[in-house]
């Protein structure tokens, strides 16, 4: 039988899993990163000019990740492309389209242009920040929970003195942590779900936690880490407002209800000189949208029991395909590696992998029913809060076009309010933009749910993650030949950035 080449967009652990069961299974490898190091968002780690002594006990899983690492840039069956930038995927029936990607800094000049043809496709894109918006809360001093993360384990910067974290979901802990970690005082630590969310999601059949336990020690540094540094953990509270002059000064906490709508009369202002507010992620779809692959109702990349898309051989794996975490992540690249390079999901090597994806997908379900984001937050927003950041809509605006057009669709209200069609292209504001037209206009865009089979293909919908150039691209670089791969001026370049 032949063996496909397999490309892998993203290595984070899903992408770096996959590429070494790939590998493994007899498959020329090619893993592409935008960024400078391998490990992805997870595997944050300090630049090679300020390395740290001791920066396994910075991350969770250090060993598994320099392993991962270690063994693809031994493997002469692997080439790793960093900073390459996936700027479209062509659309074809029955397998993998063309990849388009640039090479080099994004404000470089004279990049590369690459074009692969895979015979199959793995995307591990991973998932942005999801950020519910509140009045203040595009005020300087206010971080999304990955961007202080990403300060903190990837440049050991504090982003304030005095820091509350809010929002919803696991992640808030380890950003806390991070946050301590770097001198922060850290005020407090506000979960928006009630406890009777909390013990209603974590809580049913607890025997099956066992099979995660690691997770269970995970929680218990976390919660040494909060008492060491007498950092308060309070549930049923959320930020509803910051303000402040030249950047946040102080923050408004409430308490919701089971909604997240607030209740009168618990307003709490605290002084602050940074927050850092996370609602849990929101997954990179741009590149599964232009390969067609079907989404989920829930609005994740649908895959089946071989972690295929609806596309032949195009997998997806990770938090594309549902958030969590990174041992969830690492069963899927495995899994997608090994038949992307022609295997069978009745091979007994899978069989490790197999039982991790039953147990981290029970686990990331536990997450989802317990801090899943509740339909009430839209009640803290005011007329004149910011919605879109870009093109700075407003909540008023956006519903004042809502009424105007009619919820005729999504596209007509993003053309006549602007929302979304900024330079971030609706990477911070797309899921919210949705929800709340949603809300207004029933029927323009999914209900929650999770389904196990797809229920709409990506050319059905019009939505904010719809990018046929998903990122900037100069029109020179666009017009300009691809470089071959075996070129050896792009191999002399390639080498003198990662000799």
């Amino acid at each position: 039988m032949t063996v496909p080449d397999v490309l892998v967009i993203g290595a984070g652990p899903a992408g770096l899993a996959a590429a070494r069961a790939a590998r493994r299974r007899g498959a020329s490898v090619t893993l592409l990163d935008s960024s400078d190091e391998l490990g992805g968002q997870y595997w944050r780690h300090l630049p090679p000019q300020r390395p740290s002594e001791r920066e396994a006990v910075l991350h969770h899983g250090w060993s598994a990740f320099t392993a991962l690492r270690e063994w693809l840039e031994r493997s002469a069956g692997v080439t790793i492309i960093r900073q390459a930038y996936v700027w479209a995927i062509e659309t074809r029936e029955g397998r993998p389209g063309a990849v388009f990607v640039v090479v080099g800094e994004v404000d470089g000049e004279d990049r590369p242009q690459l074009v692969f043809e895979p015979g199959a496709l793995i995307l591990a894109t991973g998932a942005y920040d999801r950020t519910l918006p509140f009045p203040g809360w595009d005020l300087p001093g206010v971080f999304t929970a990955g961007a202080a993360q990403a300060l903190a384990k990837g440049e050991r910067v504090a982003i304030g003195r005095r820091v509350v974290v809010a929002g919803a979901g696991p992640f808030l802990l380890p950003v806390a942590a991070s946050l301590a970690a770097t001198g922060s005082t850290v005020l407090g630590v506000y979960e928006a779900n009630r406890t009777a969310s909390l013990i209603a999601g974590w809580l049913p059949r607890p025997w099956q936690l066992l099979r995660a336990a690691r997770k269970g020690g995970e929680l218990a540094g976390y919660v040494r880490g909060h008492l060491r540094h007498r950092i308060p953990y309070r549930v049923g509270k959320a930020v509803i407002r910051a303000d402040g002059t030249d950047r946040v000064e102080t923050v408004t906490i409430a308490s919701v209800d089971a909604a997240w709508s607030p209740l009168a009369g618990t307003e709490q202002t605290i002084a602050v000189d940074a927050v850092c507010v996370g609602h849990g992620f929101t997954p990179r779809l741009e590149l599964a949208i232009a390969a067609g692959c079907a989404l989920s109702d829930d609005d994740f990349v649908w895959v089946d029991e071989r972690q295929q898309t609806s596309i032949p051989l195009v997998f997806a794996a990770g938090e594309v395909t549902g958030i969590g975490g990174v041992d969830l992540a690492l069963a899927e690249g495995e899994i997608a590696g090994h038949l992307a390079a022609g295997g069978s999901i009745q091979d007994a090597a899978l069989a490790p992998a197999l039982a991790h994806r039953r147990t981290y997908r029970s686990f990331a379900s536990r997450i989802e029913n317990a801090h899943g984001v509740a339909g009430g937050w839209s009640e803290w927003l005011t007329p004149d809060t910011v919605v879109c950041r870009c093109e700075e809509v407003t909540y008023g605006v956006l519903c004042d076009a809502a009424s105007a057009t009619g919820g005729a669709s999504l596209r007509s209200l993003k053309l006549s309010s602007r929302a979304g069609l900024g330079i971030c292209q609706g990477r911070v504001c797309g899921r919210t933009i949705e929800d709340l037209i949603a809300k207004r206009a029933p029927g323009l865009a999914g209900g929650p749910g999770h389904s196990d089979a797809p229920v709409s293909s990506a050319a059905d919908r019009v939505r904010t993650d719809r990018r046929p150039i998903a990122v900037p691209i100069r029109l020179g670089e666009l017009a300009a030949e691809p470089t071959p791969l075996s070129s050896p001026s792009l191999s002399d370049r390639l080498r003198e950035r990662h000799p």
